[in-house]
């Protein structure tokens, strides 16, 4: 190990300094000086994604390894690490405001949220099997407590328990995959199992099965979805706002790192599988929340739909899909923090605003904020000019590409099924009289947040192909 190696990794060393400073501010800082913790946060979040842009000049546009190829730093890495900063970001502006009106504004959940974020970062940028696992499980060990971080609520305590079990049995078959993936090819970096003969077919395609299995409880697709709904609706909003944003980033970052840099060989054996999985994703995933009238749960069938599309980048195998996965999942998890924090606006007095019915009349009671919502939901329906109909347009035009046209025909007839519960929001806000007359009251740097979440899905719907561009050239494709 030397300096450069060191340089490469200054961003999770940062991260994870940071993080362990944030924890033990707690004990210095007075219960009303505590808004410190959220700006030292945020100040990280910032800094590290300095360090990142700054790092980026060294690999020039090219793949780096360090520590033996278990770390690799490449384009597609900085990109996605610096999505993850920002919606992180978000996240923070939008938990403060609920951590104090709900008794939980704490440092626990600005230090989980960072040591998660550096299990996100570790495994963006793994490139072994080992690092995979180790930044997997960072990540899932801190959102377990996220979910359990109010000890209060008996519906809190249940998910973290559910996700827990869950979440223990998909690690459980991951490491059983990997461990035929290691005794089929005899190694455990990502290069070399792509490289290494097929000697035992047999083997490698029964562990590649339970690894696709294990990476799809983690995207949240059907039929290892169990476990989403019952997460995002007993969780505190602002955990379940984290839980169904920066996390997904990197589940995506484990389907490329293992499907395409260690199994692009295997692409037969796998696209089938991935094929089953979104089909089952899409389909189901809207039609369950059409019927669903808890907002939380709604939107957790949202994203298991949502992570259906993004597998339909990512089976057809080639670098064109890659990106139009990747484009889709970052702009997914800016539209999913920016749902749940409207969620946390309409939120007071100890009272989470998760029925559908809360919606009704805000435009009434706020019409600027009603009409982010409506931006955000126009977008995850896939409503042009709004960024997220060009993200389902990546995706469809790669499944046609591939020659699956039945597959993108499904996907677009899916995509005008679920329209009707993002509308039936819009409907709630516009045309229904409100149920209360309580004034929102949010900080300003809240407000200013949610409205630039909700002006990027138009922003960033004309300019889409500049973030096109970038995701097609950390392919190699640009």
């Amino acid at each position: 190990m030397n300096w450069s190696d060191l340089e490469i990794v200054a961003p999770e060393l940062f991260i994870l300094a940071m993080g362990c400073l944030v924890l033990m501010l707690d004990l210095i800082v007075s219960e009303r000086r505590r808004g410190i913790i959220h700006l030292v946060s945020l100040l990280s979040l910032a800094f590290a994604a300095i360090i990142t842009l700054r790092g980026s000049g060294v690999i020039s546009g090219s793949a780096v390894t360090v520590f033996g190829d278990t770390f690799i730093r490449d384009p597609m890495a900085d990109l996605l690490k610096v999505f993850a900063y920002a919606t992180l970001a978000a996240v923070f502006f939008y938990a403060r405001h609920y951590l104090r009106e709900f008794g939980l504004f704490r440092s626990e959940f600005y230090a989980l949220c960072l040591f998660a974020l550096l299990g996100v970062m570790v495994l963006i940028s793994a490139a072994s099997l080992v690092t995979l696992y180790l930044g997997l499980e960072l990540l899932s060990l801190s959102s377990y407590a996220l979910v359990a971080m109010d000890r209060n609520s008996r519906r809190g305590s249940e998910a973290a328990m559910k996700y827990f079990v869950l979440g223990s049995m998909a690690s459980g078959l991951l490491l059983y995959g990997m461990s035929m993936m290691y005794g089929a090819t005899g190694s455990l970096a990502l290069a070399e199992i792509a490289a290494a003969p097929m000697d035992h077919p047999v083997l490698l395609s029964v562990g590649l099965a339970f690894v696709v299995a294990a990476m799809a409880f983690k995207l949240g697709a059907v039929p290892f979805h169990m476990w989403v709904p019952d997460v995002y609706e007993g969780a505190p909003v602002a955990m379940t706002m984290f839980i169904g944003s920066v996390p997904k980033l990197a589940a995506f970052a484990l389907l490329i790192r293992l499907l395409e840099g260690g199994f692009a060989d295997m692409h037969a054996h796998w696209q089938s599988m991935l094929i089953m999985l979104a089909v089952l994703s899409i389909g189901l995933g809207n039609l369950v929340a059409i019927v669903q009238d808890n907002i939380k749960r709604m939107l957790a069938y949202s994203t298991i739909s949502h992570m259906g599309f993004v597998l339909l980048g990512v089976l057809s195998g080639d670098s064109q899909g890659y990106a139009a996965g990747m484009f889709y999942v970052m702009v997914y998890a800016l539209m999913a923090a920016g749902a749940f924090g409207v969620v946390i606006l309409l939120s007071a007095r100890g009272v989470e605003a998760e029925r559908l019915e809360d919606f009704k009349g805000l435009n009434q009671r706020s019409p600027w904020f009603a009409a982010v919502m409506a931006m955000l939901m126009f977008s995850m329906a896939g409503v042009p000019p709004f960024v997220g109909f060009f993200a389902k347009f990546q995706v469809i035009q790669a499944a046609v590409n591939s020659g699956l046209i039945w597959l993108a025909v499904f996907a677009v007839i899916f995509s005008v099924v679920g329209a009707f519960y993002y509308l039936r929001v819009i409907k709630l806000m516009y045309f229904d009289d409100a149920e209360t007359e309580a004034v929102i009251d949010v900080p300003m740097d809240f407000r200013a947040a949610l409205s630039v979440n909700g002006l990027l899905q138009l922003g960033l719907g004309f300019f889409a192909g500049s973030l096109i561009t970038a995701c097609l050239a950390s392919f190699g494709a640009g």
